[in-house]
């Protein structure tokens, strides 16, 4: 078999550990080069890369819950990922620790047999600078434009731009910018609409604005344009990780990303992940 994988296990996850052992035997014994991550390597004694190196594998399997795809997909960019879930919900992790060696070895076989698998492409987002020369990490939740800090006190006066067209100004703790696979998460906890995986939107969601307008869904390839003044410090987050500090008045332009996450095997169901979310 003439395939490279490498496998990503959720940080000081006994459980994943294991699961991420027995995927590498089984691959093994099939003839595929398997790497694993540099924390897991120890554990399960085999040979171990950073994460950023398997993107240049044919297949990435992200062992735990969806943060750890999250990292995953930081790191690899568009190589193809495979989710196997340990979390919680689950609304990118589809495989269940029971089926994993199925569904691992078969994918392998199909890529060694094929050269390719059915996949899904999930958009990500890009912050840049307007006036300055900065880009964030694509992000495949949201951006976040916030003031210094959130609460009293800690807020700025964003304004939103939907293709040159001012759509809402505030007073806020922030606005956040989220893609269908980001509006489970803090989007959602910020009173905006969930949104369908298949989807082709974006929303953008004032966060504790004094005078607040509705979320709004954009089509994804919509301008959108975020000002920020009326504060002596704000931050432009990517998917709550990397940040860039703002010097207000600031205008910062959220877009797709050029490269979008794949996500290969079994595809998760929406409306079970959302039962777990009550």
């Amino acid at each position: 078999m003439d395939v490279a994988v490498g496998i990503v296990a959720q940080r000081d996850n006994e459980r994943a550990q294991a699961l991420a052992a027995s995927l590498v035997d089984a691959l093994e014994r099939e003839g595929a080069s398997v790497v694993v991550d540099d924390a897991t390597g120890g554990a399960v004694g085999t040979s171990a890369v950073p994460v950023a190196a398997m993107a240049s594998r044919d297949l990435v399997v992200s062992i735990g819950g969806d943060g750890t795809l999250l990292f995953v997909a930081r790191e690899v960019g568009s190589t193809p990922i495979l989710g196997i879930n340990l979390g919680e919900v689950g609304f990118l992790n589809a495989v269940a620790p029971d089926d994993a060696l199925g569904v691992v070895t078969e994918l392998a076989a199909e890529l060694d047999e094929t050269g390719t698998v059915a996949e899904r492409e999930l958009a990500r987002l890009r912050a840049t600078g307007v006036e300055t020369d900065w880009t964030l990490e694509p992000a495949l939740n949201e951006i976040v434009v916030h003031g210094p800090r959130r609460g009293s006190g800690g807020g700025a006066t964003v304004g939103i731009d939907i293709d040159g067209q001012r759509y809402a100004e505030s007073h806020a703790d922030g606005v956040l910018v989220a893609t269908p696979t980001g509006s489970t998460a803090y989007n959602l906890s910020e009173g905006g609409p969930l949104v369908h995986p298949s989807a082709e939107s974006l929303v953008v969601a004032q966060m504790a604005a004094t005078e607040s307008m509705p979320p709004l869904v954009v089509e994804p390839e919509t301008e959108i344009t975020l000002t920020v003044s009326e504060t002596e410090a704000a931050y432009a987050i990517s998917d709550g990780r990397n940040r860039q500090r703002l010097d207000p008045p600031a205008e910062v332009s959220v877009s797709l990303a050029n490269e979008a996450v794949r996500l290969v095997g079994p595809q998760a169901n929406f409306f079970d992940g959302l039962d777990k979310l009550e």
